[in-house]
């Protein structure tokens, strides 16, 4: 079997229009096309941050201005952006693969993932989604939704707060493996999912929250038994004291250093921490697995070591720096 990697693709490097995404879509895909040409099987996550915000609020402002348009619920909206954002990336990363006249099929899957109902998450909304507002703006939309939460995030504005659960199981998990192995490019748990709640003894219930997305990648990775999570984001590499005349960029970190820098705070809880944190939880997962978090720009130099940061098991500092990812046919 070939090895196997999970690439997290973030919502906001994708753009926030359509054209902006096939644009940026368009040049990845030469990157993760260019993985299989490797010997490698790839499974694609993505974020929907920007975009299932959007299409909540264009329901939310149709709603109030004609009766039939119905509200639309945060589970149904997340579904719609796996598939408008999986639209996308399936188009171009066919579109790739036959430029090259390689035969693999790409194939979206609206994904459900099973969360805990009584995850601590749903008494305290903290995972941004869709625009930001000014302070009046956010007040005002509070007015007309009293059960909407909005906070401050990142210094730019106020965004609507949802809750963000632990991903526990991918429902469709099965259906991903089959298609992995009938050489398709399969593109998953987009947005992190859509949390469900288990009911009976297989009936699962869509739940008003949004699961992160490389924390849903981290389990989808472990599910499948991958060799390596790819979380691409809009830096370069992971850095300590970020933004200030201190700031250091790493290229390795064991799973050791990697957990006391989180708890220094050095990573921002709505932006790095959790990527961080799924890096973590899939470098300790098994023996020999990695995860790199790097760039969407430098996906192709950060495939050789030359860009991003690669986080290992804890193993010692000399045998990891002198250590690379190693890819099919290479030595």
């Amino acid at each position: 079997m070939e090895p196997r990697i999970v690439i997290a693709l973030g919502g906001n490097a994708l753009g926030k229009t359509p054209e902006e995404q096939k644009a940026r879509i368009d040049q990845v895909s030469g990157a993760l096309v260019g993985l299989i040409e490797k010997g490698y099987e790839i499974i694609v996550t993505h974020g929907n941050g920007p975009q299932v915000g959007m299409i909540q609020s264009a329901f939310t402002s149709g709603a109030a201005s004609d009766t039939k348009v119905p509200q639309m619920p945060l589970a149904e909206c997340t579904a719609m952006s796996e598939g408008y954002i999986g639209y996308h990336l399936q188009a171009g990363l066919l579109r790739e693969l036959r430029r090259r006249g390689m035969p693999w099929e790409v194939a979206t899957l609206v994904t459900q993932v099973e969360v805990d109902p009584n995850d601590d998450a749903f008494q305290n909304p903290t995972k941004p989604i869709g625009a930001f507002y000014t302070k009046e703006e956010a007040d005002e939309l509070k007015a007309k939704e009293p059960d909407a939460v909005f906070a401050p995030d990142a210094g730019r504005g106020y965004r609507r707060m949802v809750a963000s659960p632990k991903p526990r199981h991918i429902v469709e998990i099965r259906s991903i493996k089959n298609l992995l192995d009938n050489e398709f490019v399969v593109i998953a748990c987009g947005g992190g999912g859509v949390p469900v709640v288990r009911h009976g003894d297989g009936d699962f219930v869509g739940v008003d929250a949004v699961i992160d997305k490389d924390l849903a990648a981290e389990r989808l990775a472990e599910e499948i038994n991958a060799d390596h999570l790819f979380i691409l984001t809009a830096v370069d590499r992971v850095a300590l004291n970020y933004g200030t005349p201190q700031e250091k960029q790493l290229s390795t970190m064991t799973v050791e250093d990697a957990t006391r820098y989180c708890k220094e705070g050095h990573f921002a809880p709505g932006s790095m921490l959790p990527k961080v944190q799924a890096a973590i939880a899939f470098a300790q997962s098994a023996p020999g697995r990695k995860a790199v978090i790097c760039s969407l720009e430098k996906a192709p130099q950060a495939l050789d070591g030359s860009s991003g940061t690669v986080i290992t098991g804890n193993a010692s500092k000399t045998a990891m720096a002198s250590s690379t990812l190693q890819y099919a046919g290479q030595s």
